[in-house]
């Protein structure tokens, strides 16, 4: 199963500059308080930089794998496993290509 249809406005596409890695589509909502959910496809095998937000992330892998880094501490991910990033860490990783994932931001994490 992939996302629906519906999920993919074009006017909700994350903007290619604002990914930390290549080879990403994703696409984000706004809440009234700013805060973002995003879901993303992976299309390749790929590393995310090591970064931090001033906000807490959570995400969920909805199918494939990924390798989260918090604070140097490895957290692997498969589908229906969830994890909570508090706001300040440093987290980075690895992800294998066909990955889908939801992330929910406690603030703006994407900018149009």
């Amino acid at each position: 199963m992939s996302f629906p249809d519906f999920m993919f406005r074009e006017e909700n596409r994350i903007p290619s500059a604002q990914q930390n890695t290549p080879d990403i589509e994703g696409y984000y909502y706004t809440a009234n308080d700013g805060s973002q959910m995003a879901f993303r496809i992976y299309k390749a095998d790929r590393v995310s930089t090591e970064h931090s937000h001033e906000y807490d992330e959570y995400m969920l892998v909805v199918e494939g794998e990924y390798i989260v880094t918090i604070n140097g501490v490895e957290h692997i991910l498969h589908a229906g496993d969830e994890l909570f990033i508090p706001k300040g860490s440093i987290q980075g990783g690895r992800v294998k290509a066909g990955t889908r994932s939801l992330h929910a931001f406690g603030g703006q994490r994407v900018t149009s």
